[in-house]
């Protein structure tokens, strides 16, 4: 296969279903996880059974020079009957206006009624230049990955996209989720990269205020930096009522302020609903174990990260967050193997924080004194996380030098390590700290807090 025109194929995919997804009466499950039976399928019933649909829509691309030809069949996986197939010969230049008419007939064929506004939605084209289409979705692809190398690559592709086409609102949008990111994969310092993640969203928005996309970006700067947690809720709900199927908005309110704000019952609700429209992204069930650990289910929280290391076994992510709950088990020899397999996995020095304080607490004083001196020197030619000397601190029983450092990673806008403050399990030995109190005062004030819990 040629994978240029691989990615061409990808991209109609997307397109079709990005415009299906914005149908409110419609549930469509996002590219990440149909992109996992990418060649012509012979269990359908089982496919759908694994992605929790009942119709599938299936499609081959053909590019040659500037000619396109598209052919789909959209078929109900329980009775294997065919309820509508099409062939579409055009001209490249008009594969967007293809793609809108077959997500049109497509909803019509289901008989989804479609309000003026998402028909408006669904004619719009993204942009007009399909190479700007390539690179973005290039760039989406990267972003998925979640890994510091990764982000980068996205943003390289994110930046092409928008040389292409400097109106292109997505591409900006995944500008700013992937320098939003880049601090929490420690690629980079909170300093050097949400400027650019906010200078990003604003122009996502600025050109296309209906995008979903952009207001889920802007969403996730407010509530994992500026700790405006009403403001990010109000950006996510906007996502999700003018994209009902984007998974990426209900995994950011979720995992973001109403976690951090301990309303547990909304935040595992809305993380299940990522998980359904995107069961086969790694992240989005990661983090949904992520919400369970932090509040106290841990059985739960395995099973979850379980799946997600399924998805992706190499996700040093995913290890580590295992690793995490093993420890609030009890089971110190499990986590220091999870947390050795993720800091193999990617030099992420929270990876290693990670593992140094599980050797302290395990009595393997040498080796977390080792593991320590390793992120000082690490620190002084790349980002390493307050937070992660905090956790060290804390194992190695200084808890005034762990609170010196989170009160530096709120100075260095570090917030998205420190959001959920009131909530997570590594700093309990902290809590009744007054310095730590007041801290927490500041980044959740306990009138939010309390008016989170008093919901459940």
């Amino acid at each position: 296969r040629d994978p240029d025109n691989a990615y061409f194929c990808e991209g109609v995919q997307d397109e079709i279903l990005t415009r299906l997804a914005r149908v409110a009466e419609l549930k469509v499950i996002s590219r990440t996880s149909t992109q996992h039976f990418k060649s012509a399928p012979d269990n359908l019933p089982q496919i759908a059974k694994q992605l929790g649909v009942m119709n599938i829509l299936e499609g081959s691309v053909q590019k040659a020079n500037d000619q396109v030809r598209v052919n789909v069949q959209l078929i109900n996986a329980l009775t294997d009957a065919h309820l509508w197939a099409d062939t579409y010969d055009r001209k490249l230049t008009d594969i967007f206006a293809v793609e809108s008419e077959i997500a049109k007939t497509i909803a019509e064929t289901l008989q989804a009624r479609l309000s003026g506004s998402e028909k408006q939605m669904m004619a719009a084209a993204p942009t007009t230049d399909t190479e700007a289409y390539e690179l973005y979705l290039k760039g989406r692809f990267f972003w998925n990955k979640r890994t510091g190398a990764d982000l980068k690559h996205a943003i390289e592709y994110f930046t092409q996209a928008i040389a292409k086409d400097p109106s292109y609102a997505l591409a900006y949008a995944g500008l700013a989720d992937s320098y939003t990111l880049l601090s929490v994969f420690s690629a980079a310092s909170p300093q050097d990269s949400i400027p650019q993640a906010r200078a990003a969203a604003r122009k996502a928005l600025e050109l296309d205020n209906t995008l979903a996309e952009a207001h889920a970006s802007f969403g996730r700067i407010l509530s994992g930096y500026d700790y405006d947690f009403e403001r990010a809720i109000a950006e996510f709900e906007r996502a999700i009522q003018l994209n009902p199927n984007y998974a990426t908005s209900y995994h950011w309110i979720s995992n973001g302020p109403l976690t951090a704000r301990g309303e547990f019952d909304r935040a595992i609700a809305e993380g299940k609903r990522a998980v359904e429209l995107d069961p086969l992204s790694m992240i989005d069930n990661a983090d949904l174990g992520q919400i369970y650990f932090y509040a106290g289910r841990y059985d739960e929280a395995i099973s979850q990260v379980g799946k997600a290391i399924e998805i992706d076994p190499h996700s040093y992510l995913a290890h580590f967050y295992l690793g995490q709950i093993y420890q609030l088990q009890g089971h110190l020899t499990e986590a220091i193997g999870e947390y050795q397999k993720a800091v193999d996995l990617d030099d992420d020095p929270q990876a290693l924080a990670f593992l140094g304080q599980a050797q302290a607490r395990a009595g393997q004083h040498d080796e977390a004194q080792k593991i320590l001196a390793r992120m000082t020197e690490e620190a002084k030619s790349r980002y390493v996380s307050a937070y992660s000397f905090a956790l060290m601190s804390i194992a190695l029983g200084d808890k005034e030098q762990a609170i010196d450092a989170l009160e530096r990673a709120h100075r260095e806008g570090a917030a998205n390590d420190i959001i959920t403050i009131r909530v997570d399990p590594m700093l309990d030995d902290l809590r009744g700290q007054p310095r730590f109190e007041a801290l927490a005062e500041k980044i959740v004030p306990a009138r939010e807090f309390k008016a989170g819990t008093a919901s459940k």
